[in-house]
């Protein structure tokens, strides 16, 4: 037995995607099920997941969390060289 799936997403998207599954031979119903069976058989996401820097999804909030107590009182450096100084003289 079937079962109903109804995804709200971005037109662009949308039309983007039907596009290269068309080329692939399937459509979007064919792959949005290719995608949930893999999520289910590897109880996973099914491809590598990162923000737009390049980092894993789940680091992306400890990042964001380091960078916004280190601006709001961090060390800060006008040169590469003055922090090479800095960082040399706690040794």
């Amino acid at each position: 037995m079937s079962s109903t799936l109804s995804i709200r997403i971005n037109p662009k998207t949308k039309r983007a995607a039907q596009k290269t599954l068309r080329s692939l031979g399937l459509d979007l119903s064919a792959g949005v099920k290719m995608f949930l069976e893999q999520v289910a058989t590897t109880d996973s996401i099914p491809f590598y997941t990162a923000t737009g820097t390049g980092h894993k999804l789940r680091r992306a909030s400890i990042y964001r969390k380091e960078i916004a107590e280190t601006l709001k009182g961090g060390k800060s450096y006008a040169t590469a060289q003055e922090m090479h100084v800095d960082i040399l003289k706690d040794k």
